[in-house]
């Protein structure tokens, strides 16, 4: 019997390999979240760095929000990434859920960074 953090941990290798398998040339658009805070960032695969990140703990956000862990919080925060990404040079990325379900939080930063600039 697998444990929680096991099964996770697979979701995820899932997931990373479906992302690996079609990203090219693009950089990968990772999302972490808490219950308290979402957290999302551009990485470069090839040289293992971090382009551009956000996430709910800025205190711009933090002013602004009533709560980091909620869908308000996520698509702010999707917002933020996207223009600091279009504002970088960067407009096609890869989606990298991680091993979350794409709804809720996730979804509400996704189609943020959607609406924003990116594509994906």
């Amino acid at each position: 019997m697998l444990t929680p953090k096991e099964k996770f941990e697979r979701r995820r290798s899932r997931a990373r390999a479906r992302v690996s398998a079609h990203r090219g040339d693009r950089l990968r658009l990772s999302v972490y979240r808490s219950n308290m805070h979402i957290y999302a960032q551009l990485v470069d695969d090839e040289s293992r760095a971090t382009r551009v990140s956000a996430s709910s703990l800025e205190k711009e956000l933090r002013t602004a929000l009533k709560s980091g862990g909620n869908k308000d919080a996520a698509a702010k925060v999707g917002a933020l990434i996207a223009q600091r990404a279009v504002k970088a040079g960067i407009k096609k990325v890869v989606f990298d859920r991680g091993a979350y379900l794409y709804h809720g939080r996730i979804k509400a930063l996704a189609e943020a960074a959607r609406e924003n600039g990116l594509e994906f």
